[in-house]
């Protein structure tokens, strides 16, 4: 699968287009839309399923160095009032605050991030690894292979969990049994 067919079935998810296309309006450094509701799509188009079913809610990545709490709760706010219309559940993140709460939530280590890109790269699969911005660049730093071919395999980032990544592929596993699971 190349960046054209990835982005024809990522973007046949009318919902992915929408938060794509509003994006902008938030003012937003180094912003993407990230993983699930990316490669869930492109998996829903593979196997004929809707392209909404089995998407729990839209990442969106950004990074602003300022590092605040309150900065990123008013982005948070702004992010709700532009997507909630769409009646989708967006969780958005500043990659340039996850160093300071990872290891409390998630019990390891995060080292800090210098881009939305980095953050992408720590996901738990390659798979899972993959952003589109509003200009529709795609980043995929391991290509599209395993999101063709639905294959989960862990990714070896420096927070890597096998507990979460045992159960998030379980849930994936549940929902698209044609999936192919490499063990933790």
């Amino acid at each position: 699968m190349g960046e054209a067919r990835f982005l024809s079935l990522a973007l046949a998810n009318e919902r992915n287009r929408a938060i794509l296309t509003r994006l902008p309006e938030l003012g937003l450094g180094d912003c993407w839309l990230v993983s699930g509701s990316l490669f869930q799509s492109v998996w829903n188009g593979l196997t004929g399923r809707g392209p909404v079913y089995g998407i729990k809610d839209y990442d969106i990545f950004y990074f602003d160095p300022d590092m605040s709490w309150e900065s990123e709760d008013r982005a948070i706010a702004q992010a709700h009032d532009l997507f909630s219309p769409l009646g989708l559940e967006v969780e958005l993140r500043n990659q340039a605050r996850v160093h300071l709460w990872y290891e409390k939530k998630f019990g390891r280590a995060y080292p800090p991030l210098r881009s939305s890109c980095e953050g992408i790269d720590r996901f738990l699969a390659p798979a899972c690894m993959v952003g589109i911005a509003p200009d529709m660049s795609v980043y995929a730093p391991h290509g599209f292979d395993d999101i063709e071919t639905m294959t989960i395999r862990p990714n070896r980032a420096p927070n890597f969990s096998a507990e979460r990544y045992v159960k998030k592929a379980a849930r994936w596993k549940a929902m698209w049994p044609e999936l192919t699971v490499m063990p933790a």
